[in-house]
């Protein structure tokens, strides 16, 4: 092989190394064009976004559940006061028992 066949060899291959990477570099910043078009149209969703209404506010949600649970807690002291002290189940939302219990508590 002469001098100058090789070189026009290395030549052919450096053209092709060169539009192998030209056509790596184009793929990479169309995927980079594609990312950034969705993540602006995300972004442009979140703006035209209408605020959300609720059905029911979250502080009404609240008394809500505060009240449920007021109410769960009466069942279970009367269910417990009735089977567990065999005493009749309305006994325990009087003043006077709560009184008694708290002098057993706090005697010494």
């Amino acid at each position: 092989m002469s001098e100058e066949e090789t070189r026009s060899g290395q030549s052919k291959i450096k053209n092709k190394i060169r539009s192998f990477v030209q056509s790596i570099k184009n793929k990479w910043k169309k995927d980079d064009d594609e990312a950034t078009d969705q993540a602006e149209k995300s972004r442009r969703k979140k703006k035209e976004k209408q605020p959300v209404r609720r059905i029911i506010p979250i502080w009404l949600k609240i008394v809500i559940i505060l009240l449920l649970s007021l109410f769960a807690m009466m069942i279970g002291m009367m269910v417990g006061f009735s089977i567990l002290g065999d005493g009749n189940p309305i006994d325990v939302l009087r003043l006077e028992t709560w009184q008694h219990i708290l002098d057993f508590i706090t005697e010494t």
